[in-house]
């Protein structure tokens, strides 16, 4: 890609995505996620009906008359944006592909989560950690990650989570908010995802493409898995071969949703031939529904 390429993609990306940031869920992105907790506000003097956990003996001992502690919540969030760019990210049979929607979604959260003050970084993972990009403010910074993902060429083609989550552990000393966008096609999810989720805020964005769940009937296909390089002939045009291919891509879906599920991280299911900014504005308020019981 030329760098004249680059900055129209990036500038029209940019314009796309600001114009949802701002009319449709940058709301909804505040309501949902939680800053790192609460903080020490000041302190006032008791009322009948205060907690009486939140005495502050030090300041009642001086006073002689008691007092409370206030807090408030402190809103700052760090945000990782760990982005999976394995070969299988290039698959799509729709208006785009799954790497193209992954770069979509993360130029969404990376400007909304900029127009909130947050502090945005991104990790780029194949079956090693490719780039990492520490997390700042900014709107020149949020350009910064979008450039290099729309230009990133990575260097290996497999997919292995637990290099990221080792990564993420060593390099995020506070509890951050986490979105890992990849279409999960690694077998060490369980592994990885495990570590990351008592230390972080980790959500799941599953990323897929209609094909990956149902073959349509187009005869003899030569397929080549675009991580390990092997190849195959399928015969589309038989029945059998789409069920049992049909049947595979589910199950594996499945087990995917039940091991976030038994680890309590949410996942969102995301589609290359849908508009990623209706789930994700769904999903941002099923979040603080949950937050607000």
């Amino acid at each position: 890609m030329s760098p004249a390429e680059l900055a129209r993609q990036v500038r029209l990306l940019e314009i796309a995505t600001r114009h949802i940031v701002t009319d449709v869920f940058a709301g909804d992105y505040s309501s949902a996620f939680k800053g790192r907790g609460i903080e020490f506000a000041d302190v006032r003097e008791y009322q009948p009906g205060d907690d009486v956990r939140t005495i502050d003996w030090n300041v009642t001992a001086r006073a002689g008359r008691p007092f409370i502690k206030r807090f408030s919540e402190e809103r700052e969030l760090t945000v990782m944006l760990a982005v999976d760019l394995s070969g299988s990210g290039g698959f799509g049979t729709g208006v785009r592909s799954k790497r193209e929607l992954a770069c979509e979604v993360a130029a969404l959260l990376a400007f909304a989560a900029v127009r909130k003050g947050d502090r945005v970084g991104l990790l780029i993972f194949t079956d090693r950690v490719e780039m990492y990009v520490p997390p700042k403010k900014g709107a020149r910074h949020t350009l910064r990650l979008i450039r290099e993902l729309l230009a990133f060429e990575p260097t290996h083609l497999g997919t292995r989570l637990t290099a990221a989550a080792d990564h993420l552990c060593r390099l995020l000393p506070r509890r951050s908010l986490v979105f890992v966008i990849s279409d999960f096609l690694s077998d060490d999810l369980t592994p990885a995802m495990r570590k990351l989720a008592p230390r972080h805020d980790l959500v799941a964005l599953d990323v897929g493409d209609p094909r990956d769940f149902k073959l349509v009937a187009a005869g003899l296909l030569d397929v080549k898995d675009p991580e390990t390089g092997r190849t195959m002939v399928l015969d589309t045009s038989s029945r059998r071969v789409r069920e049992e291919y049909a049947a595979i891509a589910k199950q594996a879906s499945e087990e995917r949703k039940q091991g976030f599920r038994r680890l309590g991280i949410d996942r969102l299911g995301l589609s290359t031939d849908k508009a990623s900014v209706h789930e994700l504005v769904e999903f941002f308020k099923m979040r603080e529904r949950r937050r607000s019981r």
